[in-house]
């Protein structure tokens, strides 16, 4: 072979090897200016099976932003099975892992947990009746430093919820008021709800649950004192619970009142308050927005427009209750 033609070989090697290369260093480089998929960290107060329904209506509202989970975003869930006292230690473990955002998917106790563990780390709060009470954020309007959400305001609706039991149960001059122990957050909807019984010239004996067996000892409780109906505070637990609750009122004719329509769909007798499902997808659309670049503290934290009455006649006629028409009217949902 002929220096000449070893030349031309050898230079053509070079030529390869150069545009091998070159497309080697772009591909590097397109893939380090691709971003990483985004990874939400979950911190929920029940089990996946009891949370399932509130994380298919965030994922529906994830979905409207653009986001679907596997596909261009991944979730690390965290759940405490009703031990709120584990939240802290999840929501620390999250922020190690350096998500890109927290949803406290559990009302006050996770929103508090994620709110403690970073300053940084962008936060959706979901289900929260008072987050300003809570100290969550400085106002509704401008939430102020990285949490915003959504808020149910389960809390300020209990007056309302007591007058529409007394309203079925007519003449009745004691009604019980079932509250999580573990759940600090429960002693300034107690005191209004006392204040509002005492005008209403009524008895409202607080009862406390914490656990499964604690909920059984306080309908005991509840007979003892010759309670006529029950109103059933806003809280996770209690929905988890929900079945248990329901079965003990119906058990015990004790006409209840709850916060939510689940519990009415679960047997109970009448709830008034917020479309739950609603509030964990408008959860799902602040996050998406969020990931997009908003900031929290740009989001102001959103309120129901409008409130639902669900009654059940089944349970009603099982209690022997006629219900009012007055309430038939304004129903929004009758089970009949």
């Amino acid at each position: 072979m002929s220096r000449c033609w070893h030349g031309r070989l050898t230079m053509r090697r070079r030529e390869l090897f150069a545009v091998l290369g070159g497309a080697v260093t772009w591909s590097r480089g397109v893939r380090a200016q691709q971003k990483p998929m985004p990874v939400i960290g979950w911190l929920g107060n029940s089990s996946p099976d009891t949370g399932s329904w509130p994380v298919a209506a965030f994922l529906q509202g994830l979905a409207e932003t653009g986001y679907v989970e596997g596909q261009n975003l991944a979730i690390v869930y965290r759940w405490s099975e009703d031990h709120y006292e584990r939240l802290p230690a999840f929501a620390d473990d999250l922020v190690r892992l350096k998500i890109d955002l927290i949803v406290a998917g559990g009302a006050v106790p996770s929103a508090r947990a994620a709110k403690n563990a970073t300053s940084t780390i962008p936060i959706v709060f979901t289900a929260v009746g008072d987050p300003v009470g809570a100290g969550l954020v400085t106002s509704l309007a401008r939430p102020g430093g990285n949490i915003t959400g959504i808020s149910i305001c389960a809390d300020e609706l209990a007056p309302k919820r007591l007058q529409i039991i007394s309203e079925l149960v007519p003449r009745t001059t004691t009604i019980a008021f079932l509250v999580n122990r573990t759940n600090t957050q429960n002693d300034l909807v107690t005191r209004e709800l006392q204040h509002a019984a005492e005008v209403m010239g009524m008895q409202l004996p607080v009862l406390k649950a914490g656990t499964e067996q604690e909920i059984d000892d306080a309908f005991a409780t509840l007979l003892n004192l010759h309670a006529e109906a029950l109103v059933v505070g806003a809280d996770p637990l209690f929905v988890t619970q929900r079945k248990q609750i329901t079965t003990l009122a119906s058990r015990h004719a004790v006409p209840a009142i709850y916060f939510a329509r689940e519990y009415v769909a679960s047997g109970g007798l009448i709830s008034y308050g917020p479309n739950l499902p609603a509030s964990y997808r408008q959860a799902g659309v602040y996050a998406g927005k969020i990931l997009k670049g908003a900031k929290p503290a740009d989001l102001p934290v959103e309120r129901p427009t409008k409130f639902e009455l669900v009654i059940n006649l089944q349970t009603a006629k099982a209690l022997g209750l006629t219900v009012p028409q007055s309430l038939l009217v304004f129903a929004d949902e009758v089970i009949e």
